[in-house]
């Protein structure tokens, strides 16, 4: 099965960030932008992807969270890119290095200003999990395959749809282009097809293999095709003839990456037997085993120059040279899938909230966990601290609020009344007043210090992702899945009685 579409099964939704309002001391729960200065991360969600931008500065990552940018020689992070409502499942930078495209769980394609981070357009069209994207060397057209069978071609500036082709008869693991652009490689079920891309049509299928074509990738210059295969096996074609030209064995699990060196003499392979593996093309003798991961190698990567190989596995990155097989370094800090994170106002802790069920304190400092804050018995979706840093706020897929007082890890009280999940908590100004936003629709407002509920505000027609008290603790904003932001009068009155809200359409 497919660890992405396996991994999507377990995901559930990233929270929307918390709306910021001027002067607020709001957190952003799901957006860490990593500023200057920034310490450490913990937790950032599994990987499903890299990739290196074309001049070897930049190495995104993609996964649960978003995606990460990187410096590809100091491993500093940069900024992480977040919209997608599932995890992110594959990237490819343009050409030119100025636009990264994204395909992920929510069935979509997106397309991101690499400098600046900004979203610039959403390509929907895909009916399931997009599993492969690849631009073409000119950087005009690109390409998506997908989990329900389709290799769709579109057309960058404008975001169009060119072309569909639906042919393949089990999901698209893998896209990519010839150097020229002409041709584009699709893998599958025991299957690799080669089209023509001005006109869509089938040039040649590529058999050989006896289970699923996990990924496929174009020499340098076009003339060899390699593909990695569920049958643990990676083939190298005659691209014009259609000929095998080797089987390179040795892996024994599923060979989910493959990838050319820029000169086009070495080829590295990532497999589920947690292994990374360099090979000679022209006589497909291996060259190098690369150990070290400790789970599935989803992505493997060569650096422009050829020098450094990235790999890609559930929670780590490794980069390599390429020449010695000596691992350079390790990029980490992800965990079990971490949801929602939160500095205390001191910024000298931080709690983070996820699928363990727990709610964990760390030192910023050291990056050491303090301690574990129990109780959830599900999902804990959202973490935030009071004003004085004294108590912790949760929400959870257990449909409860739970406060914890933050020095003795000793759980204060449970706040019932939400009927489905809670995403998203946060404490007025003064610290006497927690808000939270649920799937049931609602913004519930409740007394800190007694547990109470004060007010249930209705209103939105969908799940309420995010609350926000504005500084002066009279206006609450909430966000929703029914593209509204809603505006409340928040001082406390009679519990059940609901406020007046102004509308504001989500752009």
């Amino acid at each position: 099965m497919n660890p992405k579409l396996f991994l999507a099964v377990f995901f559930t939704q990233l929270l929307v960030s918390i709306l910021l309002l001027s002067n607020s001391v709001a957190q952003d729960h799901t957006k860490w932008d990593l500023p200057e200065g920034a310490k450490m991360s913990l937790g950032k969600g599994w990987i499903a992807d890299i990739t290196y931008s074309p001049d070897g500065t930049k190495l995104a990552v993609a996964g649960s969270i978003g995606i990460w940018i990187y410096d590809a020689q100091t491993g500093q992070e940069l900024d992480l890119l977040t919209r997608d409502t599932g995890p992110v499942l594959s990237v490819s930078f343009s050409p030119d290095g100025q636009t990264l495209a994204s395909g992920s769980a929510d069935r979509t394609v997106r397309l991101w200003d690499v400098n600046t981070g900004w979203h610039l357009r959403t390509l929907t069209g895909h009916t399931d999990d997009v599993l492969s994207v690849s631009f073409s060397p000119g950087g005009q057209i690109l390409a998506s395959g997908s989990a329900d069978r389709t290799v769709r071609l579109w057309h960058v500036n404008t975001g169009q749809q060119l072309r569909k082709s639906i042919t393949h008869i089990g999901s698209v693991e893998s896209v990519s282009f010839s150097p020229d652009g002409q041709t584009l490689a699709s893998g599958s079920w025991q299957e690799v097809r080669l089209w023509d891309v001005n006109t869509g049509r089938q040039l040649r299928p590529l058999t050989g293999h006896t289970d699923d074509g996990l990924s496929v990738s174009f020499s340098p210059d076009g003339q060899t095709l390699a593909s990695g295969s569920d049958d643990n096996t990676v083939r190298l074609w005659d691209v014009n003839t259609g000929q095998q030209l080797h089987t390179l064995t040795g892996h024994t699990d599923d060979v989910w990456n493959v990838s050319f060196s820029p000169d086009g003499q070495k080829l590295a392979s990532g497999s589920a037997d947690r292994t990374v593996r360099l090979w000679d093309v022209n006589t497909g003798q291996q060259l190098r085993t690369l150990t070290g991961h400790t789970s599935v190698v989803w992505s493997v990567f060569f650096s422009p120059d050829g020098q450094t190989l990235a790999s890609g596995s559930w929670q780590e990155v490794h980069l390599w040279d390429v020449h010695t097989g000596r691992q350079l370094r390790t990029l980490t800090g992800w965990t079990n899938r971490v949801l929602s994170v939160s500095f205390s106002p001191d910024g000298q802790t931080l709690a983070s909230g996820g699928f363990d069920q727990m709610v964990r304190l760390w030192d910023v400092n050291t990056g050491q966990q303090l301690r574990t804050l129990t109780g959830h018995t599900s999902v804990v979706l959202s973490v935030f601290f009071s004003p004085d840093g004294q108590t912790l706020a949760g929400g959870s897929e257990d449909n409860t609020v739970r406060l914890w007082d933050v020095n003795t890890g000793q759980q204060l009280r449970t706040l019932t009344g939400h009927t489905d999940y809670v995403f998203s908590v946060f404490f007025s100004p003064d610290g006497q007043t927690l808000a939270s936003g649920s799937e049931d629709n609602t913004v519930r407002l409740w007394d800190v210090n007694t547990g109470q509920q004060l007010r249930t505000l209705t209103g939105h027609t969908h799940r309420v992702y995010s609350v926000s008290f504005s500084p002066d603790g009279q206006t609450l904003a909430s966000g929703s899945n029914d593209g509204t932001v809603l505006l409340w009068h928040a001082t406390p009155a009679a519990p059940t009685e609901n406020t007046e809200s102004e509308t504001v359409q989500d752009p």
